[in-house]
């Protein structure tokens, strides 16, 4: 009795202290991939108990008692909450959190919250880029923002882009301005496709569009078409990690040219040629096209290695990229390397980054004009002789026929093309905070682009043409220096509710060239040495911005630069360029913010000017002389003296600029589920640069560089995105973009009762033939033609235009505006999907209001491109639109062959699964199959409406591409 009675005193003595009894708690936190996280904040909510995980991504937190909420965060994770019930120890996994990645959007000189943008900003991160085997930015983007359109080149792999921001700003250059790590850059060298493929696409983390001149001016002479910030990745502390992403890929045509088939060849010929040239009919049955293109293969391998302690963080990448094109003979091959390393000391006062990305490529050029040729090769004949040789057509005498069309293998087989190019970029960046001041920033930031580039290549001594036997080899240099120096101050002054972000500074930037060749003529056993040709241009420039936040609602944006460019001369040679912006956090007031439903309402006004100085030559306003080469000297006895002649200038050059108004609204609904933004915009550029011909006997060339005139853009925006599910196992996210736009010819400063606008847009086809025109009160590039005349069943009349004037008589008085190659209406669409371990996404595209000049068809779909003449010795095949015209000759500028090319693509279909402890190791892993261009509608009649400038003359196909991708984390 006695014990137990003992046992209950001690019971009820200790069961007090357990009520106040404390412990300790052990754990890991893991990242979303599996690997330690070291730097973790653990604290208990409501209390000043915290720790840090340390290197291992361990920690142990003690004095906790039971019920205790431990609040865990990380700088780009999403905080997560735990209560504590006497465990011993836990292993928490930290989820990447996408949107506060988002929440910091790239500007120029600067990073700002987006919150707190007051421009017309968009940033696309890794999350969202096109997936598939893409190997250039401009390709990860395509359809992911609102005015930004975004236009392949065609199919060839590493296809260069023509990409429009809000449609461009002038007449004769409308590329935004790209800027990798704080490095604007310049386009490449020769011996490339697309300079944007230089960067290996895995090393990039996001891309930031900046539209409107709020956003853009402080960019200044080289802002009117938008700018495009690409942020490298970098790495995060702790362990090391390694990264593998690699696919395969299969692409195959989807379309061929539509042309005769071999019997309606047939039947064609015997019923419109002579007795002797049905004689040249061949037994085969061949298509020119099978011949020529192929299933392509394409691979693609990066690995990345990334890591470090608290205050050095460093990421390492390689690539290797091999893809062929779908035409016989197309290749491209990269090797990369990309280094990032971010150093900070001092107790983070100092912060140090440095950025390095190189490429070295490899290109198989295949002649491209075998695609025209596949198209009006007679397909009777057999590719080969019975000798192995290939086909060709031979005049009376034995000589091949020149005028005749070329054997589309031989073309592709007896000529070499190849290419090579070198490019390094690179910066290092340092930010001081001062110790003394630690609201003050001091930033400079050293850059180099560095670009080599060759182009050689032969014709095979047994090609049936005069070139046998010829070789070139050209090569060039490209030197791209930057110094950025500037600062930053940056206060909050709490006696006011405000924040003074302040920055300003001073940026040299240098660019250098220098090019020469060979070019070897059998024939005539010349070698041509050109003239080693050097240019140097360089920019000087200052700015200044002020961004003011007032009760976190008030947002003010002044900027100004002002900008000197060696292209003109010193009365024209500096530029300013200044813009301001107001924004209002509409979501901050009273009166919205008891609206529990919207998160983000946020008003925006902007205005701004913004340059304009590529104008194609180095120095258009300088006078210049050009010294002859070796083909054009003078002879003085027995001694050969070069000649030097003027180039062309004008000394009254100046800037381009445009002035742009925006006001744009941002939006979020419950909690963020639904986002998007509106902004309508009008842009004005004047002085515009174009190339215009002189006067007679005036200048030193036909033609001249002028400010001529006046463009105006205006346009509507709207961007959106919704989440409609989103839990722990499913969620989906669906959104798009839609741009409406108009552009239209203001003023040329020529009266249009006497000048009949700038003729443009070149065709294949006669003889300098053009079918687009600038004129005022139209949009630029119209095409500039014919009205055709239909008869009662709709067919066009041979050779019968509408007299437009009235004055009985068709000429050039009779041309007239008809439709233009810019879209009324762009847009994109997108819709990510996750289930536990599976995801799905997908992307569409497309464009409405837009018009292209077949130039297939009106180069190949008439009589006589089929039966030259009576006496000729040769056949050519044509477009089966000949069977619907029985055009007899060429109507190169009938408006027939403007067809509206509105076009829905579904750009992308990828489909992942998601492997935890992969091949039973601690890895994790994605297996990926996705499509590229798998469905394409279409009222176009050649095989793809999708064609930059609105002229098609035989586009290198887009091919349907299949990819296998493998994602592994260690």
């Amino acid at each position: 009795m006695k014990t137990i009675q003992k046992k209950l005193l001690f019971i009820l003595f200790i069961l007090p202290l357990s009520i106040f009894a404390q412990s300790s708690l052990k754990g890991t936190v893991l990242d979303n991939l599996g690997q330690t996280l070291p730097g973790v904040n653990v604290i208990v909510k409501g209390s000043q108990n915290g720790v840090a995980t340390d290197f291992d991504g361990n920690f142990t937190i003690n004095n906790l008692k039971k019920g205790d909420v431990l609040v865990f965060s990380y700088l780009g994770f999403m905080t997560q909450d735990l209560v504590y019930n006497n465990q011993k120890e836990v292993s928490i996994t930290m989820i990447e959190d996408s949107q506060q990645l988002a929440d910091v959007v790239v500007i120029g000189y600067g990073t700002v919250k987006k919150s707190d943008a007051t421009g017309s900003v968009s940033t696309v991160t890794t999350k969202d880029f096109v997936k598939g085997p893409v190997v250039s930015v401009d390709q990860m983007i395509q359809g992911k923002v609102a005015g930004l359109q975004i236009t392949n080149g065609g199919g060839s792999p590493g296809e260069g882009s023509t990409i429009r921001i809000r449609g461009g700003s002038s007449l004769l250059a409308n590329d935004p301005l790209i800027v990798i790590d704080g490095l604007p850059v310049d386009g490449g060298s020769s011996g490339g496709r697309n300079f944007l493929a230089t960067i290996n696409q895995n090393n990039i983390e996001s891309v930031t569009v900046l539209k409107d001149a709020s956003a853009t001016a402080i960019y200044g002479s080289r802002a009117s078409n938008g700018v495009i910030i690409i942020t490298t990745k970098k790495g995060k502390a702790g362990e090391l990690k390694v990264e593998y992403n690699g696919n395969l890929s299969y692409s195959k045509l989807v379309k061929k040219v539509d042309v005769l088939s071999v019997d309606q060849f047939r039947d064609y010929v015997n019923a419109n040629a002579s007795v002797a040239q049905q004689g040249l009919l061949g037994n085969s049955n061949t298509d020119w096209q099978d011949e020529i293109y192929q299933v392509a293969t394409g691979t693609d391998h990066n690995v990345a290695l990334s890591g470090g302690v608290d205050n050095i963080t460093y990421r390492a990448s390689a690539g290797f990229t091999d893809m062929n094109g779908i035409l016989k003979r197309d290749n491209f091959q990269r090797t990369s390397i990309g280094l990032s390393l971010v150093g900070k000391f001092f107790d983070n006062h100092l912060k140090v980054e440095v950025n390095n990305n190189t490429a070295s490529m490899k290109n198989v050029f295949a002649n491209r004009g075998a695609i025209g040729s596949a198209v009006s090769y007679d397909p009777t004949q057999n590719p080969y002789n019975a000798d192995g040789t290939y086909f060709q057509w031979y005049n009376s005498n034995g000589e091949v026929n020149t005028l005749a069309g070329r054997n589309p293998l031989g073309e592709l087989y007896q000529n070499n093309n190849f290419g090579t190019q070198f490019r390094s970029v690179g910066n290092i960046q340092t930010e001081y905070k001062l110790h003394f001041f630690p609201d003050l920033k001091l930033v400079a930031n050293l850059g180099y682009d560095e670009i080599s580039g060759r182009t050689y290549g032969n014709t095979s001594v047994d090609y049936a043409y005069a070139s046998a036997g010829n070789y070139y080899d050209n090569s060039d240099t490209f030197n791209n220096k930057l110094m950025d120096l500037f600062f930053n101050y940056n206060k909050d002054i709490k006696s006011f509710d405000a924040v003074v972000d302040f920055t300003a500074g001073y940026s040299y930037q240098d660019f250098k060239f220098k090019n020469a060749g060979v070019n070897f003529i059998a024939a005539n056993n010349i070698l041509n040495e050109n003239a080693t040709s050097r240019g140097r241009r360089n920019l000087q420039s200052f700015f200044g911005r002020t961004n003011l936040t007032f009760a976190n609602k008030y947002l003010v944006t002044l900027s100004y630069r002002r900008d000197g460019s060696s292209r003109f001369t010193p009365e024209n040679r500096w530029g300013n360029f200044p813009a301001a912006a107001l924004a209002w956090k509409l979501n901050e007031e009273s009166f919205v913010k008891n609206i529990r439903s919207i998160s983000t309402l946020k008003l925006r006004l902007g205005w701004g000017i913004t340059g304009q100085q590529d104008v194609g030559e180095n120095y258009p306003s300088i006078p210049t002389y050009l010294t002859s080469d070796v083909n054009s000297q003078y002879q003085f006895g027995n001694q050969f003296y070069p000649t030097v002649r003027p180039q062309q200038y004008n000394r009254n050059l100046k800037w381009e600029e445009t002035e742009t108004r925006n006001i744009g609204l941002d939006f979020g609904f419950l909690k963020e589920r639904i986002t998007g933004s509106v902004d309508v915009y009008q842009k004005t550029s004047k002085d515009l640069l174009a190339f215009v011909p002189n006067p007679a006997f005036f200048g030193f060339s036909n033609a001249d560089f002028y400010n001529i005139g006046r463009i105006k853009n205006k346009g509507i925006e709207i961007s959106a995105a919704v989440i409609p599910v989103k839990n722990e196992n499913f969620n989906w996210t669906i959104g798009g973009n839609i741009t409406l736009q108009n552009s239209k010819v203001d003023d040329l400063f020529l009266d249009p009762k006497f000048f009949s606008g700038l003729a443009t847009g070149g065709i294949s086809g006669g003889v300098g033939n053009t079918v687009q025109n600038h004129q005022v009160g139209y949009a630029p590039n119209s095409f500039y033609v014919y009205e055709q005349a239909y008869n009662v069943n709709g067919q066009p009349i041979d050779g019968v235009y509408i007299d437009r004037n009235k004055d009985g008589i068709i000429n050039e008085e009779d041309l007239y505006r008809y439709k233009k190659p810019a879209s009324d209406v762009f847009y994109g669409l997108f819709t990510n999907l996750s289930y536990k371990n599976w995801d799905m996404s997908m992307s569409w595209r497309g464009s409405w209001g837009n018009y292209n000049y077949n130039n297939v068809d009106s180069q190949s779909g008439f009589k006589t491109q089929v039966v030259l003449n009576p006496s000729a010795l040769n056949l050519n095949n044509s477009v089966t639109n000949l069977l619907d015209t029985n055009f007899t000759q060429a109507r190169y500028l009938s408006d027939y062959y403007i067809q509206d090319a509105s076009f829905v693509r579904l750009d992308n279909l990828t489909i992942g699964y998601n492997f935890t402890n992969f091949l039973n190791t601690k890895a994790n892993a994605k297996l990926s199959l996705g499509g590229q261009n798998l469905l394409l509608f279409t009222n176009y009649k050649g095989i793809d409406p999708e064609i930059s400038g609105g002229i098609d003359n035989n586009l290198y196909p887009r091919p349907r591409m299949y990819t296998l991708g493998l994602n592994v984390n260690f």
